[in-house]
């Protein structure tokens, strides 16, 4: 196996274990919030399980899965990564490669899941949660849309019930999100969950998982198509001065655009 310096790791903790990468988002001083770093480091990880894995298990914090953009850099105008590639850009091109990564990629979702965070579970193969998981997509509140996670959610649970999603801003349990098909799978005890799925995944052969997700990526006919589309919507919205100046506002004062006004 080749090396990966874990210890030079911000904003995720990195473990492997019989061809099973375990790849927890950890910012807890954030909320769990998506930043440039944490896409990068994740996007490290999972190109180095493109060899070394077989499965790679997606995890939060038990209080937090995901919370979506880190608002915070966003009223800093900090969340434009060291690459010269677009923010947007680069977290739609992580989630394609959980989409469609040589490896059978599982999110655990333990804690709350709201706005881009729905994008790292939307994007990955296999959906598993506690039955304690609320999930959101609060865009609209703010004058933005979720671009990015559209299509990936679109393609787990289709247009009406993403558009549904979308609109409402409204919270939404785990039973909802099992019958709606983004969550395959939800227990009170989710450890237990992932360990009896992971016992059986552990059978597939690499060579057999990689020409399977090949085999998806070539018959996508919205994820890639998306891409581009995605990306200018979300640039769009996030260069509109009277979005960024609800945002500034939110997390200086945590008031919401409707209140206060």
């Amino acid at each position: 196996m080749g090396v990966l310096n874990t210890a030079a790791f911000d904003t995720v903790r990195v473990r492997f274990e019989n061809g099973i990468c375990f790849l927890r988002i950890h910012r807890p001083e954030a909320g769990n919030t998506i930043n440039a770093r944490l896409v990068e480091e994740c996007a490290e990880v999972v190109r180095f399980a493109e060899e070394h894995a077989t499965i790679l298990v997606l995890e939060g914090l038990p209080e937090v899965f995901c919370w979506g953009a880190d608002f915070g850099d966003l009223a800093a105008g900090d969340a434009a990564g060291g690459n010269g590639e677009s923010p947007a850009a680069a977290l739609y091109d992580l989630w394609l490669s959980l989409a469609f990564g040589s490896f059978v990629s599982v999110a655990h979702v333990r804690g709350k899941v709201n706005a881009g965070g729905m994008g790292f579970v939307a994007a990955c193969d296999i959906v598993l949660c506690a039955d304690a998981v609320m999930f959101s997509l609060s865009e609209m509140l703010f004058g933005l849309m979720p671009a990015c996670v559209l299509p990936f959610l679109i393609r787990k649970v289709g247009p009406a019930k993403s558009n549904y999603i979308t609109l409402m801003t409204q919270p939404f349990p785990a039973e909802q999100a099992v019958s709606w098909g983004l969550v395959d799978a939800s227990a009170d005890n989710s450890e237990n969950l992932l360990r009896r799925h992971l016992l059986r995944l552990r059978r597939l052969p690499k060579t057999g998982v990689t020409r399977y997700k090949t085999y998806l990526r070539n018959l996508d006919d919205i994820l890639l198509p998306s891409r581009d589309k995605a990306v200018a919507a979300n640039q769009e919205v996030f260069s509109d001065q009277e979005n960024l100046r609800k945002i500034e506002r939110y997390v200086t004062t945590g008031q919401f655009p409707w209140e206060g006004e």
